[in-house]
């Protein structure tokens, strides 16, 4: 049984509207999903009914909030087959739980002369992070490189490992060029020389099966806002042997077991890392959206999103002046292209005229860019409410652009 679209598409308030006169194309979803109206109520749900505090509270609406708050993350546990609960940790998005690593754990296990591995590939949160450390720690960065499809060079990733590399921090699927990294093999082959691996899941989360037992990473980073959830919110899934050796992130309330001005115990984990007031709203919401997705299924928002890219590749590819950008065997469903001496930002312009929604420029990989000799990219990315005849009006309207700058 496949997806049944319109259904799907009803769930979605935000798609039933007009753009510049023209019926919404939403085509950004790499950077941000649309949420279903369920995510909204369970928001609105939590502020009208719930506010509260949670965790420290002996009142009705504190105990309620923290039940609903600690289903979450019971249900983010399920969702990515952590082994329990108390190994997921709240953020506020992907960038944060990959700073949250780079800060706890590179402070205690990363020192001078150590090496961090990340790829061509990554997203500038999954640099920037590890080059501040590398700075501050006299430690090396170094990076996998790619072939011209944007796949990593595994061969070339196994020459960088040595039992000086404590880390390898690296992006499942590239948000740039939709490619899926053999992350299976590079934990593997990172684990044999004793080094740990993140998983940059920022992308994969919507799109694949994502099992951190059967993947063996012993940190995975991703954002609410690309599941389906609300904004705000991230995820940081973390070995709890892993966890419990990391210094805390942060120092306040609730990351704590007792103060004293001589001496400060430290929490459990997942609280050691939470400190402060949460975003209880968001999470709260955050399960309506695990729930919209796993109604549905993986396999078949998969299969939908599959289809939708071998359908615009098929269509966009008989457009003169059409030049895709990352031809990965393995690839989520993001489609990133040029138009033959176009600026990426006018082409993403004249979508917009049409009611289209692309994302252009380098998509936060400013190295892979370069490594590609582009400036930027159009990039059309699908997600479970998207329709096939949404992708013809897309080729229809690349095509247009094309046969005005070809006039």
């Amino acid at each position: 049984m496949g997806i049944e679209i319109e259904k799907i598409r009803g769930l979605f308030p935000v798609l039933h509207q007009e753009v510049h006169g023209k019926p919404l194309v939403y085509f950004d979803n790499a950077a941000t999903t649309q949420k279903p109206q369920a995510v909204l109520d369970a928001l609105n749900n939590y502020y009208s009914t719930d506010n509260s505090n949670i965790h420290r509270g002996a009142h009705a609406l504190a105990d309620r909030a923290t039940r609903y708050f600690e289903e979450t993350r019971e249900a983010i546990q399920l969702f990515i087959n952590a082994r329990e609960s108390a190994e997921v940790l709240f953020t506020k998005g992907t960038t944060e739980s990959i700073n949250l690593v780079a800060s706890a754990f590179g402070r205690k296990f990363i020192g001078s002369g150590d090496e961090i591995i990340i790829s061509t590939l990554e997203h500038h949160s999954n640099i920037v992070p590890w080059q501040m450390l590398c700075e501050e720690k006299g430690a090396t960065l170094k990076v996998i490189p790619i072939n011209d499809a944007g796949e990593v060079l595994f061969d070339k990733f196994e020459k960088l490992l040595s039992p000086k590399t404590k880390l390898v921090s690296i992006v499942h699927a590239s948000n740039a060029l939709g490619t899926i990294n053999p992350v299976k093999k590079v934990i593997a082959a990172a684990h044999a020389v004793g080094a740990k691996v993140l998983l940059d899941g920022a992308q994969s989360i919507s799109h694949l099966t994502v099992d951190v037992q059967e993947l063996d990473c012993d940190f995975l980073a991703f954002s609410a806002h690309k599941l389906y959830g609300p904004t705000g919110l991230g995820v940081l899934y973390g070995k709890r042997e892993v966890l419990e050796a990391m210094p805390p992130y942060q120092g306040g309330g609730e990351m704590i077991k007792e103060v004293t001005f001589e001496k400060t115990t430290y929490n459990d984990i997942p609280f050691k890392f939470e400190a402060g007031t949460p975003n209880i709203g968001d999470v709260i919401a955050f399960k309506a959206a695990l729930d919209f997705v796993n109604a549905l299924g993986k396999d078949l928002i998969r299969a939908h999103e599959d289809e939708l890219l071998r359908y615009a590749n098929e269509l966009l590819s008989q457009v003169k002046g059409f030049i895709p950008v990352g031809t990965a065997a393995e690839k989520v469903s993001v489609l990133s292209f040029n138009i033959n001496a176009m600026h990426p930002y006018d082409v993403g312009m004249m979508l917009d005229a049409n009611g289209i929604a692309v994302r252009t420029g380098h998509h936060c990989t400013q190295p892979l860019m370069k490594r590609l000799g582009l400036e930027g990219t159009v990039r059309a990315s699908f997600a479970v409410y998207n329709s096939k005849s949404e992708i013809e009006k897309l080729a229809e309207g690349v095509s247009r652009i094309a046969r005005i700058k070809n006039k």
